[in-house]
């Protein structure tokens, strides 16, 4: 009887290892290698938060790719448009294609808006 309880548990902390061994992996491939927070955070900016010299004028064009609703929100999570490319290669936009679908990307060159997981999901196509 003794036996079987020795394999028994044993076999039992051989599965308990394999799962968290599993859970560890899923969690490096999903979040270890992002340069962002695994949940995406979207803080208004106030003018008084802005820091000196910085100019988050809505009437300002960063961008030539981009309107003025798009350039918003980009600013708003900390991204300034000003370093996004200008032009989008055919790789880019199929890399953007396979992140987001096609109808979200014809609706953001139609001008929608991305929302923070958007920007979340297509960073790595333009290297953010």
């Amino acid at each position: 009887m003794f036996k079987f309880l020795q394999t028994f548990f044993t076999i039992l902390g051989v599965i308990f290892f394999l799962i968290l061994l599993g859970a560890g992996v899923f969690w490096f491939m999903v979040f270890g290698n992002s340069k962002s927070l695994p949940i995406p955070v979207t803080l208004p900016i106030q003018k008084n938060d802005v820091p000196a010299g910085t100019n988050v004028s809505a009437s300002n064009d960063n961008h030539p790719l981009l309107n003025t609703e798009q350039e918003k929100t980009l600013t708003s999570i900390g991204i300034d448009p000003a370093t996004l490319p200008t032009q989008i290669s055919p790789e880019q936009e199929q890399c953007f294609i396979a992140a987001l679908g096609i109808e979200k990307v014809n609706a953001i060159k139609a001008g929608q808006v991305p929302d923070a997981m958007d920007i979340f999901k297509a960073r790595d196509c333009v290297g953010l």
